[in-house]
């Protein structure tokens, strides 16, 4: 790599970190200001507040990494075009090609990373999320959930207990589950204890009943003298099975090979989040060769760039949007996800057609070209 493009690319590398670390900066402390009842509500330490918010990160860096390689493109392009350096590179002999170069490095460098994070690191943020949400609810039930006050651990989920033993278990416990309004489950008990079994945390409750509404219009009542509730199945509806984001890239590529029925109704959105995590990278090179394809031209002081900016920044908008209504169509249709893959390829090679001046560029020019003949 020559020195001039170690320098454009050097000059890149710093705007793109920069636009990284302040957009996820913002966008992590929003989703964090979300958590804030952890300390407050729930008395947790700022350890796992900390935890639980920065679990998050991987996902945010995965999505705003192509914005900010974006808007690095734009500023350094702009940046070199104001100190008329571009003007210099161009006079100079450098062919567009060859100032390309360090932005397609950096643009794979960027795709590496959201590979990574996508494919890897993000399903195991959210399995990590989950149990330790799960370790929070258990945590509040066992130590900080207040003596004759109606919790609520999750939305429709109430939790009560009359007051805490010498042995600190729960006595008069109160539970009732209302997020589904067909299906209202009640648990009342003498006793709770909260076990934790191979990594599972579980409300044990002793001396109870349970009672659940029939389709008859009766409510069914069993008498028990100990039932187990795993609290981890509060996290996911009481959905024992994890959610696809959750899932490992290779536990998704194997859904088609499965015979289970939970799998199979659940086939659309597993194919929406393969497809979302595949597909997500390669935004990248799109991003990056826009923002080139609208700046990369060397321009004097007199040609305004403003025009070309709001062109680069409305294409890549429409192209992120349009990308996240074909992820979401392809948990119904599968013909979407060709699309889904189509959209930052097919945009990356009409930018590439565009720089270097190919067929699809000759032929657009020659079509103005005879239009203004015409009209002239």
């Amino acid at each position: 790599m020559l020195r001039i493009e170690r320098y454009v690319f050097r000059t890149a590398a710093y705007a793109f970190l920069a636009g990284l670390a302040a957009l996820t900066g913002i966008v992590w402390v929003t989703q964090a200001l979300r958590q804030i009842d952890l300390l407050t509500n729930k008395g947790q330490s700022l350890l796992v507040f900390l935890g639980l918010t920065g679990l998050t990160t991987p996902s945010l860096v995965a999505i705003i990494a192509p914005v900010a390689l974006f808007v690095g493109v734009l500023y350094c392009l702009n940046q070199l075009n104001g100190d008329s350096e571009l003007v210099v590179m161009s006079a100079a002999g450098v062919s567009p090609a060859r100032l390309l170069r360090p932005f397609l490095l950096l643009s794979a460098m960027v795709f590496a990373l959201v590979a990574t994070l996508s494919v890897e690191v993000m399903p195991w943020s959210f399995d990590a999320i989950e149990t330790l949400s799960a370790f929070v609810r258990a945590d509040f039930i066992a130590n900080f959930a207040r003596a004759g006050a109606f919790n609520e651990l999750t939305s429709g989920f109430i939790f009560h207990f009359r007051e805490r033993g010498p042995d600190g278990s729960l006595r008069g416990v109160f539970m009732q589950d209302r997020r589904d309004p067909a299906h209202i489950t009640t648990y009342i008990s003498e006793i709770g204890k909260t076990v934790t079994r191979d990594g599972q945390t579980y409300l044990v409750l002793s001396k109870g009943t349970y009672q659940r509404p029939e389709q008859s219009g009766d409510s069914a009542i069993v008498t028990f003298d100990d039932y187990a509730i795993d609290l981890s199945q509060f996290m996911h509806n009481g959905d024992a099975v994890k959610r696809p984001r959750e899932l490992s890239t290779a536990e998704l590529l194997k859904i088609d090979k499965s015979s289970d029925e939970q799998d199979k109704r659940m086939a659309g959105r597993f194919r929406g989040e393969l497809t979302d995590r595949l597909a997500s990278p390669f935004y990248a090179f799109a991003a990056g060769l826009i923002g080139f394809a609208a700046l990369g031209e060397a321009r004097t002081t007199r040609q305004g760039r403003g025009v070309a900016i709001a062109t680069a920044v409305l294409a890549f908008v429409a192209l992120r949007m349009l990308g996240v209504a074909v992820t979401s169509l392809a948990v119904s249709d599968p013909r979407a996800a060709i699309a889904a893959w189509a959209l930052p390829i097919g945009a990356s090679a009409l930018c590439l057609d565009s720089i270097c001046g190919g067929p699809v560029k000759r032929a657009f020019t020659l079509w103005r070209q005879r239009i203004a003949a015409r009209r002239s």
